[in-house]
């Protein structure tokens, strides 16, 4: 599926919705975007992972981590369909049993691929690398459908890792207006948003 259908099919199953959204911090956006909703959608799901896999450098990783919640289905597929060990961190630990935050086969001195859905302040990424790095696991490529243009990129660059994205927000607003879901005041709108929170404020734009 081509990446503008994949847009297209975003919108009109309501997972990039325009309009007046409150987000965590308070700022009022112009613009929503939850890709959970793919789930459902098993067809779309896998476009957007096949998309996501097209981005991957090399093969030269042995597992993949989605970023939970909404990239684990994505690397569930990915896991199945490429034959690539999976490995998975808990967002909250266990308080009973092995009480462990990562859950599958880690074997030190590997290279894990980290998948996620939308990045934006990047901050969700690092709170997985980070215990995937003191359990020994290398890092260094993130894959991820959107980059919201908000800073994240670069914040991932400063700590030596390297983003791959198959859409930037720019790219979906403008295939958006192509496919004449959207008018180009909305993506002039939407732009001027996103240019004028970056990642200083992006670290509250949690969408819920």
């Amino acid at each position: 599926m081509a990446k503008e259908n994949i847009a297209k099919s975003l919108f009109d199953l309501g997972a990039v919705k325009f309009g007046q959204y409150k987000l965590k911090s308070g700022i009022i956006s112009p613009i929503y975007i939850d890709l959970r909703i793919t789930i459902s959608y098993p067809t779309l799901l896998k476009a957007i992972a096949e998309a996501m896999w097209a981005k991957v450098p090399t093969d030269h990783f042995t597992s993949i981590c989605g970023v939970p919640y909404t990239a684990l289905p994505i690397a569930s597929y990915l896991s199945i369909a490429h034959n690539k060990p999976m490995v998975l961190r808990r967002r909250e630990g266990k308080n009973h049993g092995t009480c462990q935050l990562l859950e599958g086969v880690i074997h030190p001195g590997e290279t894990c691929l980290i998948l996620e859905d939308l990045i934006t302040s990047g901050t969700s990424i690092f709170e997985t690398i980070t215990p995937l790095e003191e359990a020994g696991l290398n890092i260094k490529d993130v894959v991820a459908f959107l980059d919201r243009e908000q800073g994240g990129r670069t914040a991932l660059e400063q700590r030596g890792y390297h983003l791959h994205s198959v859409m930037t927000i720019s790219e979906l607003l403008h295939a958006l207006e192509r496919e004449r879901c959207i008018k180009s005041q909305t993506v002039a709108e939407t732009l001027t948003f996103i240019k004028n929170h970056q990642i200083a404020q992006a670290k509250e734009l949690v969408y819920g």
